[in-house]
């Protein structure tokens, strides 16, 4: 029974639907309030036709608005504040995710067209081309959503779309030890940290809250110093910083404007005066000026990587940095020792939960090899596994461990 009602539903829609295109094409209707008015009008003539009951009404023009005027069926799931990641595999497959748990949706697309559509719509809101030539892009929707798009012939069963979603209030550091992310040792010493000074990186696999993390961290920065982040696409929701700059990278486009990649904007932002700099992910050869920014007085920095373990954050950096300058490896272990102090891995459990895994302090270089003081590790729970070695700045901002 529920079947045929949807089914019959979508044929009310389609219908609908194909006569407001139609109007559109004739009047070229612009704002929201006229085509909501066109819309008004069909439903009248429409239900001369077809008996519609009034839940079914106002559910037929909200659909026919979105369909035309929004994101289509997306718009549906972008109201709904406990989906954090929406998959859209195809016209005719859209998946969702939900406290960790990825589901099938019930709704498609009505052809592989209108996802082309929405489609273009979003890369063209953020300034971004894609087409044949130029098939994937990276962007940002206005309400801070991180979407990648891949369109033929890249994308072999249909256009593909993925939007990231992040929380409208920022996760506090307070949430995370009540979602037992930490613990309230763990987290007061991660907050001493931050107070201190020491430059941290956090490490860990896709969907590991490696950015909720880091904007947790942001409370802890004192409200006296100038901050810059640099993102690819911005997302970080950093807390309570009123001396805040930020920047976000560019890419080329069709009317030949110029590429800003993140190696640009760190090499920029060292005269900017910061006091801090926060970069929101660290990917490719742009680890190169990372490292040297955090060899030239930058201390308290932030940033992510993508990463296994806190020993594999040394690893990836090394390679990252080779990408973008070409370094004998024994210099870039000195560098990477003498720029970060503090690696924080993150892991996501089989319960789907995100979690603190390692901390490890950057003690030394011995023949050759960047040599990690373990200081708290997941068992069964956090455990606290070392002492800090090098209490410097803690002594010189006054924080006593």
């Amino acid at each position: 029974m529920e079947n045929l009602k949807e089914q019959e539903s979508h044929e009310h829609f389609c219908v609908l639907r194909n006569r407001l295109l139609q109007r559109l094409e004739e009047s070229w209707e612009d704002s929201d309030t006229e085509v909501l008015e066109l819309i008004d009008g069909l439903m009248l003539e429409y239900s001369r036709e077809v008996y519609l009951s009034i839940v079914q009404r106002e559910n037929l023009r909200k659909e026919l608005f979105q369909s035309v005027r929004r994101m289509d069926i997306l718009e549906e799931l972008l109201e709904d504040d406990s989906i954090t990641e929406i998959m859209v595999n195809g016209w005719d497959k859209i998946f969702i995710e939900r406290e960790g748990r990825i589901f099938p949706w019930r709704k498609s697309f009505s052809s592989p067209e209108k996802l082309d559509d929405v489609i273009q719509q979003m890369a063209a809101r953020c300034n971004r081309v894609i087409n044949t030539t130029q098939p994937i892009v990276d962007a940002r929707l206005k309400n801070g959503e991180r979407v990648n798009a891949v369109i033929s012939p890249v994308a072999l069963d249909g256009s593909i779309l993925t939007i990231r979603r992040f929380p409208k209030e920022p996760i506090t550091m307070k949430k995370l030890i009540e979602m037992d992310s930490l613990d309230q040792e763990t987290a007061d010493f991660v907050e001493k940290l931050v107070k201190a000074g020491y430059t941290i990186l956090i490490g860990g696999g896709t969907g590991s809250g490696k950015t909720t993390f880091l904007n947790a961290l942001s409370e802890f920065i004192p409200k006296d110093e100038r901050v810059i982040t640099i993102e690819d696409n911005a997302e970080l929701q950093l807390q309570g910083i009123e001396n805040l700059v930020r920047l976000e990278c560019r890419q080329a486009n069709i009317e030949k404007s110029q590429e800003i990649t993140m190696g640009d904007l760190l090499k920029t932002c060292l005269r900017m005066r910061p006091s801090r700099i926060i970069v929101g992910e660290v990917r490719s050869k742009e680890a190169a000026e990372l490292l040297q920014v955090v060899n030239v007085g930058n201390d308290g920095s932030l940033s992510t990587i993508h990463a296994n373990s806190c020993r594999d954050m040394v690893s990836r950096l090394e390679t990252m940095v080779l990408m973008g300058m070409d370094l004998p490896v024994p210099v870039i272990r000195r560098q990477i020792a003498s720029g970060f102090d503090v690696f924080i891995h993150l892991g996501r459990m089989r319960d789907k939960s995100r979690k603190v895994q390692e901390i490890c302090e950057i003690d030394r270089v011995e023949e050759g090899e960047v040599i990690l003081n373990s200081l708290y590790v997941r068992g069964t729970a956090l455990e606290k596994t070392g002492e800090m070695l090098h209490q410097e700045k803690f002594k010189k901002a006054g924080i006593e461990l």
